[in-house]
């Protein structure tokens, strides 16, 4: 297999938008290409000529699409994309501009942009934690995770240690 495989992202009039809004997040990322409709496109749901159809855009060095397809599929939190930080200062600054303007807060790191779109923002230290052959730590910081919307992190690591 030579090619990457792509997540198409569905949306309702907003591929283009929510594109250029996932793009100015993250470094490594960029719009790629525009597939615009026509007028008279063959193609559901009809949106005016000029509208963007397909985004095909990069984030962080990874090929993503977006795809204004109309309605009839709305978002859930049965896909996530999951966004691994380095520190409390990113989780915060990623964490801020999903849940802008209509985003929303979840349980656990999880969040919906004002799109639908639902997003895992994760400590890298958590996985690391997680994966610790310390059951006691995992139980601990597992336990003050569940407690929390957005990550903080310091509060894990202490739970982590024990103290």
């Amino acid at each position: 297999m030579t090619s990457a495989i792509t997540p198409c992202i569905w949306m309702d009039g907003t591929a283009e938008e929510a594109a250029t809004f996932y793009v100015s997040l993250f470094p490594d990322s960029r719009i790629d290409r525009i597939v615009r409709y026509v007028d008279d496109s063959p193609f559901p749901p009809n949106f005016p000529a000029g509208t963007a159809m397909l985004v095909l855009f990069t984030l962080s060095g990874r090929p993503f699409s977006a795809l204004n397809g109309g309605p009839m599929f709305p978002q859930t939190e049965a896909v996530s994309f999951v966004i691994p930080v380095d520190d409390q200062a990113e989780l915060d600054r990623v964490w801020a501009a999903l849940i802008a303007d209509g985003g929303a807060e979840s349980m656990c790191g999880w969040c919906k942009d004002r799109f639908g779109v639902s997003w895992q923002v994760v400590p890298r230290r958590a996985l690391e934690m997680q994966a610790s052959d310390d059951a006691d730590a995992v139980r601990r910081m597992s336990s003050a995770l569940m407690t929390m919307h957005k990550i903080d992190i310091a509060t894990l690591e202490t739970a982590f240690s024990g103290d």
